[in-house]
């Protein structure tokens, strides 16, 4: 059972990450529609932060949880390189 929690906080995180890049992606196509008939670029603007913001939440769950199984499993040398490639990913998404 000790394989059990992890499992339900990773299929939360999927399931959390997925509904994000859903609406990021319902929000894109709203975008593109509205650049394809003239839309008010204010609003254009708007929705494109949006979506930015969307995708960038996503990506931050993703490293935040890689991140906290690299702590969980911290195995001296490799641990510290995979931190370091995470923080490289985590300040790729700022």
């Amino acid at each position: 059972m000790t394989g059990m929690p992890d499992a339900v906080h990773g299929a939360d995180v999927t399931r959390r990450v997925a509904n994000r890049l859903k609406r990021a992606h319902g929000q894109l196509a709203a975008v593109i529609a509205a650049v394809e008939d003239g839309g008010d670029c204010r609003a254009v603007v708007t929705q494109l932060a949006a979506v930015s913001s969307a995708i960038d939440r996503a990506g931050f769950a993703v490293i935040a949880t890689a991140m906290q199984e690299c702590l969980a499993e911290d195995d001296g040398d490799e641990g510290r390189v995979r931190m370091a490639e995470l923080e490289k990913l985590f300040l790729s998404l700022s």
